[in-house]
């Protein structure tokens, strides 16, 4: 286990909505730079950067046309590895997105492997041996590519139609242009996104977060010779890159960290109940108290036993392709969701604008293969100048629109405003960098979480030091048993005594250090 991630709290940037250094209305490297310091105050200590590679852009950048040089928008090499320097000044790290799964069709591996005669690159994708055989029913691919070039065959798209899917084989070839995956083609894949690791690490990057990190192999079931193409990339990066971290975009962690990833999403697909919290019609941080976390701590719980300590599992505010967490909670009851993040084992990640609870920007004509997303990436809300602070180019120039409504709030007013979202999520973080048993690593104990109730109550521990967490996001007030120990952060009211009850207040968080 990386030691730097039990300590740390992430923050993820979409480079093109996050700060506009040079007025062309797409966010930068610069403008990253110019914002480290405030990342810095607010006590992140780690950032997450999506694509920022050379792309055409048909899908905001998870369509690489060069995985070796960033996009033109952002800067350069040099701009990236300035970036990297000044991070790691600040005594932060930075990881970076990798999408090993596919490219986009402006590729030059991909133009290659269009040709008719044979080169280096036929086998990079996956392509039938026949342009009259479609690829169907191969699980991870979407759909295929006809017609297109010479080459006689159809290739296999991951996604989108602009992107072709990479070829690491297949676990079970019933075809005979379905490789193995210990074939030369597959082989070679596998050797290229390890050159590209090694070439960004060797730049300063500090890991990646790995985009769809379980589709690789395709008619894997269980995805089994998946995680062992992870296990021989990690091992073949040796000792050099030991450091370097990798988070998965896979949501099923006894999967991924069997693998050999240090950490793997809670995310909003599969079963992990993580909408549950934050983004269902009924969700439970809401004050209505009409939601149920039950579930989700049993999943939680069950891939903990599992897991042991392999890794950690992330619970993120939301990210790009996720509404807004804003949209469903409001101020008073994203602070109460920020105790909860700040106070669970693994890794925390904050999407940005989150802390200051930036709304999903709803009507928009979809940017970059955004479509309903696009209201999630929409500019950051730094000050009440022009667009916001983000870019002083015409508004129209704006890579998104950015929400125009009366309340929009910004990092400049809820900085000078104590009781603001955004100092609540400072306090907080603090706390979680003060305390080891709040930390990534330390145990997890439920004490109350039941079906439909509230509030919810679990013990984080490290050694001697032990720490009840009571989160109340309901309207209503609670009793539980009366347990000895001392505030150490309290939202909304600590608890109080009444003879053998401890009385939770309303719409309350708190954290208290345990008497021993």
């Amino acid at each position: 286990m990386k030691e730097w991630l039990n300590d740390a709290v992430f923050y993820e940037i979409y480079p093109q909505s996050f700060c506009d250094s040079n007025a062309d209305g797409i966010g930068d490297f610069n403008g990253i730079i110019s914002k480290l310091d405030y990342i810095k105050n607010l006590g992140f200590n780690a950032i997450w950067l999506n694509p920022c590679y050379t792309s055409p852009f048909m899908d905001a950048g998870y369509d690489v046309e060069d995985y070796y040089t960033i996009a033109p928008r952002y800067g350069t090499n040099e701009d990236a590895k300035k970036l990297f320097n000044k991070v790691h000044e600040l005594g932060m790290h930075i990881i970076l997105d990798l999408v090993p799964g596919h490219t986009s069709d402006k590729c030059k591996w991909f133009k290659e492997s269009c040709k008719a005669e044979k080169n280096k690159y036929s086998g990079r994708y996956i392509w039938t041996d026949c342009a009259w055989v479609d690829l169907q029913n191969v699980s991870g691919i979407s759909g295929s590519l006809r017609g297109i070039s010479d080459r006689d065959g159809s290739c296999g798209v991951n996604f989108f139609s602009t992107q072709p899917a990479l070829n690491y084989g297949f676990a079970e070839p019933t075809e005979s242009w379905q490789c193995s995956v210990d074939s030369d083609d597959a082989v070679s894949t596998r050797k290229e996104i390890i050159n590209i690791i090694k070439f960004w690490l060797k730049l300063g990057c500090d890991g990646f977060r790995v985009d769809m990190a379980g589709s690789l192999v395709k008619n894997d079931t269980g995805q089994k010779e998946t995680i062992k193409l992870w296990q021989k990339i990690f091992s073949e990066l040796g000792e050099e890159f030991s450091d370097a971290v990798f988070v998965s975009e896979w949501g099923e962690p006894e999967k991924a960290l069997e693998a050999g990833f240090d950490m793997d999403f809670m995310l909003h697909f599969g079963s992990t109940h993580y909408m549950d919290l934050f983004r269902t019609d009924k969700p439970y941080f809401s004050k209505k108290a009409d939601g149920d976390a039950s579930l989700f701590f049993y999943t939680y719980m069950r891939n903990r036993e599992q897991l042991g300590y392999k890794g950690y599992m992330c619970i993120p505010s939301g990210n790009h392709d996720m509404m807004r967490i804003g949209r469903f909670l409001d101020y008073e009851e994203l602070k109460i969701a920020y105790a909860f993040l700040m106070s669970m084992p693994g890794v925390p990640f904050i999407y940005y604008g989150d802390e200051i609870g930036m709304d999903h920007v709803d009507g928009l004509v979809s940017v970059e293969g955004g479509y309903d997303r696009t209201g999630s990436r929409s500019p950051m809300h730094w000050d009440n100048s022009a667009n916001a602070g983000f870019s002083s180019a015409p508004a129209e120039m704006l890579y998104i629109p950015q929400c125009l409504n009366n309340g929009r709030t910004t990092v400049e007013e809820q900085k000078n405003d104590e009781s603001s979202l955004l100092n609540e999520l400072k306090k907080q973080i603090d706390i979680r960098h003060k305390y080891p048993a709040l930390k990534a690593g330390a145990a997890l104990e439920p004490v109350f979480v039941e079906k439909g109730a509230y509030p919810i109550i679990y013990k984080r521990s490290y050694k001697e030091q032990s720490i009840l967490v009571i989160v109340n996001p309901s309207d209503e007030q609670h009793e539980y048993v009366s347990l000895s120990g001392s505030v150490i952060y309290e939202y909304n009211g600590a608890p109080s005594i009444s003879g053998d009850k401890m009385i939770i207040p309303p719409r309350s968080a708190s954290y208290i250090l345990m008497d021993n």
